[in-house]
């Protein structure tokens, strides 16, 4: 099933999703309930619920908070991830991106996950 690719239609139909949760980076070679995960040369680093890392003793920079952009963006569009980057960089707000085959999930520090949501919902339109 393949995705918008036109910027335009993608950013229209881009509805911010909130996922429930304070979630970390670590990097761990443990076997742990990720929400994602991603192999570098260093080592895995899994997204993790934070209290799962704590509970693993596991470190961590800072918390996040998940959202989901729903709208099914081919992962040959062009646009969106500098899009969004640019509107929430203009804002004060950092982003992490994870592409996932269906959406893109945007990971913003926890205390600003609301203001993510209104940058990213003025850009919807």
């Amino acid at each position: 099933m393949s995705g918008l690719t036109k910027l335009d239609d993608i950013l229209g139909s881009m509805r911010p999703e909130v996922v429930p949760g304070r979630f970390v980076f670590t990097t761990t070679d443990a076997q742990l309930p990720a929400r994602a995960t991603v192999v570098e040369d260093e080592g895995t680093t899994l997204v993790l619920e934070e209290e799962t890392a704590v509970a693993h003793g596991l470190d961590f920079d800072a918390v996040f908070g998940w959202i989901t952009l729903r709208v099914h963006s081919s992962l040959e569009s062009v646009g969106l991830t500098a899009t969004v980057s640019v509107a929430l960089a203009a804002a004060g707000i950092s982003c992490n991106v994870i592409a996932g085959r269906f959406h893109d999930h945007l990971l913003v520090p926890v205390d600003r996950v609301q203001e993510a949501v209104e940058v990213l919902e003025r850009l919807a339109g």
